[in-house]
């Protein structure tokens, strides 16, 4: 008798914990604007500063477009240069060495929505793993695992907005959330990796949604 209460206990913390992360997230995509709004978010403009290394500041514009086209463009000596990008069916990125792009024909995009974003309809399991601090603040801590792949979100247990991600080979911290239409979004994000040349702070003054942009944007 003891066993199976044993038994009985561990499945319903299991699925108490799977419906906690499932609320989390759900209450996250409803304060951040809602999910209808989420999917109807089509395209968007990010415009600001980024910080590489110690002092390196360059202006910067990151254009995204459903499924997963995207284009970032530094401006370097008053000029604007494509770093990375994918454009449908190639992906690209600067070489540094010969200091021109190139193609890559492994590069994989990143979907336009977050994960967490129909994360059960993308074959995503969900775990809350209760409470912890980033910074200052209390946040609820969420997994998401695919296959063998697993990715972390820290939840503002005030707010619900999502202020760290840790993936793989990154880890990306979020603040500085306003109004843009009718969705929520960070202005501030900053970027850490083990390998630290990745490592940036990106400082948004400006995002547009939904514009139409000219059909070769996102071309190299």
């Amino acid at each position: 008798m003891k066993k199976l209460l044993l038994v009985f206990v561990l499945i319903y913390s299991q699925l108490s914990f799977a419906q906690t992360a499932k609320e989390i997230i759900e209450k996250n995509i409803e304060l951040s604007g809602g999910l209808t709004n989420w999917k109807l978010l089509n395209s968007v403009l990010l415009q600001g500063k980024v910080v590489l290394g110690i002092k390196d500041e360059y202006p910067i514009k990151i254009y995204q477009q459903r499924p997963n086209l995207t284009k970032t463009v530094l401006t370097i000596n008053n000029k604007d240069t494509a770093i990375e990008g994918f454009d449908g069916s190639k992906g690209y990125a600067m070489n540094y060495a010969t200091n021109k792009v190139q193609e890559y024909p492994n590069y994989i995009p990143e979907s336009f929505d977050n994960d967490f974003i129909d994360w059960e309809n993308k074959g995503f399991d969900a775990k809350y793993l209760g409470k912890e601090k980033v910074g200052d603040i209390y946040c609820h801590k969420v997994e998401l695992t695919k296959n063998v792949n697993k990715n972390f979100y820290y939840f503002d247990t005030n707010t619900y907005m999502l202020l760290k991600e840790i993936k793989k080979d990154e880890t990306l911290t979020y603040s500085e959330y306003k109004k843009v239409g009718n969705l929520v979004m960070p202005f501030r994000i900053e970027s850490s990796s083990s390998k630290k040349d990745g490592d940036f702070v990106m400082q948004i003054n400006k995002i547009d949604i939904n514009k139409v942009f000219p059909a070769n944007t996102f071309k190299f």
